[in-house]
């Protein structure tokens, strides 16, 4: 197993893989209308390969709460024949590693707290995901101490002026 960092040239196998790993209508959720027409945070787009094709892969892209910058985690895939290996995990432990080093000081995600709490994330009162988000699956973690103390409202689709790949 390798790890790489997403190209333009695996778009489309990623594409696939999030179709395999998630119910149709992915698109519908409303993570999806923050990443409408916005680059992901390319650096910090990770694949694990093997001899057979991508087994796991992960995006981040940009967004913003009331001016802050944030990292907005998902999705993140691993294929059905390798789950339970500790792909997802390598992904999340890489990418966050690598975030951190680019400077970004938080990560936002929607997803189940169980699963997530183990690599520091937590349930974050006072954001707002676009409906019909269920409040109790926003998550956050701080990459810088403190980054989320003040940080509240509405999610919203990340300047298109600004360059997402600085924090």
């Amino acid at each position: 197993m390798q790890l790489f960092q997403e190209t333009p040239a695996d778009w489309w196998e990623v594409e696939g893989l999030y179709d395999l790993c998630f119910a149709p209508g992915r698109e519908a959720l409303s993570s999806y209308r923050l990443r409408d027409q916005v680059d992901p945070v390319a650096p910090l787009c990770l694949l694990l390969r093997d001899a057979n094709g991508i087994a796991a892969a992960i995006r981040y892209w940009p967004v913003q709460i009331e001016g802050a910058d944030v990292l907005l985690l998902g999705p993140i895939a691993v294929h059905p024949t390798h789950q339970g290996e500790g792909l997802g995990g390598w992904l999340m432990r890489e990418s966050l590693a690598r975030a951190q080093a680019l400077g970004w000081a938080r990560v936002l995600l929607v997803g189940d707290a169980p699963y997530y709490s183990r690599f520091g994330f937590a349930r974050l009162d006072g954001v707002t995901m676009p409906p019909p988000t269920n409040p109790a699956r926003v998550l956050g973690l701080e990459l810088v101490a403190g980054a989320w103390e003040g940080v509240q409202g509405d999610v919203t689709q990340y300047c298109k002026s600004d360059s997402p790949a600085r924090p």
